[in-house]
């Protein structure tokens, strides 16, 4: 375990306030990863992304940099514009 990590986990121990907001924030990260991931799989740019989507570079990069709020319209648009289709799944 790195020092980052170590200093997250005694934060995260001496507050529940910060742990439950790190832990959103962390989800929302991954989240704006895996369709920044998808979209380089897809072999497009944030442009050539945003034009099929009939919007603008700064949209595709706020879903992929801040993943909060994210409807789920629009999760599957983006999924469609890549090739890809949206599943959700509960654990």
């Amino acid at each position: 375990m790195d020092d980052l990590e170590k200093y997250i986990e005694e934060r995260k121990n001496r507050s529940v306030e910060f742990a439950d907001g790190f832990e959103i924030g962390y989800e929302q990260f991954k989240i704006g990863m895996l369709l920044r991931a998808a979209r380089e799989e897809a072999g497009l740019t944030q442009d050539e992304l945003a034009e099929r989507l009939h919007t603008k570079k700064s949209a595709i990069s706020r879903i992929e940099n801040h993943a909060e709020d994210i409807r789920l319209s629009t999760l599957g648009k983006f999924a469609e514009a890549i090739g890809k289709r949206l599943t959700l799944k509960i654990a």
